[in-house]
């Protein structure tokens, strides 16, 4: 069941992004930044943690989770260091990712040679 609510979360997020690409002039980075806000905003609300417990990996695999840990990260920070812990913290937890996904990218350019 953990996978079919996952597969259908994600699913209907991306569904709908690619109902936002083809009905409007939106290019695919508005569309990355509307749901990295959105994913920030829901977890300001309370929300996107309620998501995570109900849809597990469907809720932290989308773009919208980075916005959700920019913002808890930043919170977080603000917590323990006070305004200036905002910017020291925010990239804590999805720094990780960000390193992660410039080494593949990185082994990936290595490995094949773009077409001209």
């Amino acid at each position: 069941m953990n996978y079919l609510m996952a597969f259908l979360f994600a699913g209907a997020l991306c569904a709908f992004a690619e109902v936002i690409l083809d009905n409007t002039k939106l290019t695919p980075g508005h569309i990355t930044s509307l749901y990295t806000v959105m994913g920030a905003f829901l977890s300001f609300l309370g929300c996107y943690d309620k998501l995570i417990a109900k849809f597990g990996a469907g809720a932290t695999v989308l773009i919208s989770n980075f916005g959700h840990s920019l913002y808890s990260s930043a919170w977080q920070g603000y917590l323990e260091d006070g305004f200036l812990g905002i910017f020291s913290n925010m990239l804590c937890k999805s720094s990780g990712v960000i390193t992660g996904a410039i080494v593949i990218a990185f082994l990936v350019s290595i490995i094949f040679k773009p077409k001209n």
